[in-house]
């Protein structure tokens, strides 16, 4: 009877020990989901940042017409872009434009003037928009990477412990950011 008892008791302290850690791995799982969350919304913003300076830079009365369409055209396809395929690929051109009209000869020094009605440098404002949204890029998919690994499991998979959270996709782009010439 005593064996019977015990085998009982190592039995129910296995069930229990096995339920406190898949229960962490779904709190993990549900955390790095709201971490991917937290970090989409934060790439949008930085998307939508760039789009707008983009246009503000395309607006300067100091950037040569074609230069201008070009960007003003690449950033409005941005914008307009609605299903995550055509703004991959319309975001990717936005960064193409920019590093097209950024990287010729000459065209720090012509902008160097160009102050935005702040009268911050708006050059400076691209750069940092590139920038930011190189980071956002890099840090969702870093959390995108680490929900498909945390979800491969078996684990995970046969006991459902990612619920009903739909499996987040890498957002691909092309993000290079200009290479600004001279400025630091």
């Amino acid at each position: 009877m005593a064996e019977l008892l015990a085998a009982v008791s190592a039995v129910f302290a296995l069930l229990v020990l096995s339920g406190f850690y898949m229960s962490w791995r779904a709190g993990r799982l549900d955390r790095l989901h709201t971490r991917v969350e937290t970090a989409q919304a934060a790439l949008d913003a930085a998307l939508e940042r760039r789009g707008a300076v983009v246009l503000e830079l395309a607006s300067a009365a100091e950037l040569e017409p074609a230069s201008a369409v070009l960007l003003a055209d690449a950033a409005g396809k941005a914008r307009r872009a609605t299903d995550r395929a055509a703004r991959e690929m319309a975001e990717s051109n936005l960064s193409r434009a920019l590093r097209a009209v950024v990287d010729q000869p000459g065209f720090t020094e012509a902008m160097a003037a160009v102050r935005d009605p702040a009268g911050d440098d708006l050059l400076a404002e691209v750069e940092a928009a590139a920038k930011r949204v190189h980071l956002a890029r890099r840090f969702y998919n870093d959390g995108v990477a680490s929900i498909r690994e945390a979800r491969s499991s078996r684990l995970v998979t046969v006991f459902r412990l990612a619920g009903h959270a739909p499996m987040p996709e890498f957002f691909e782009m092309d993000d290079e950011p200009p290479a600004w010439g001279s400025r630091d």
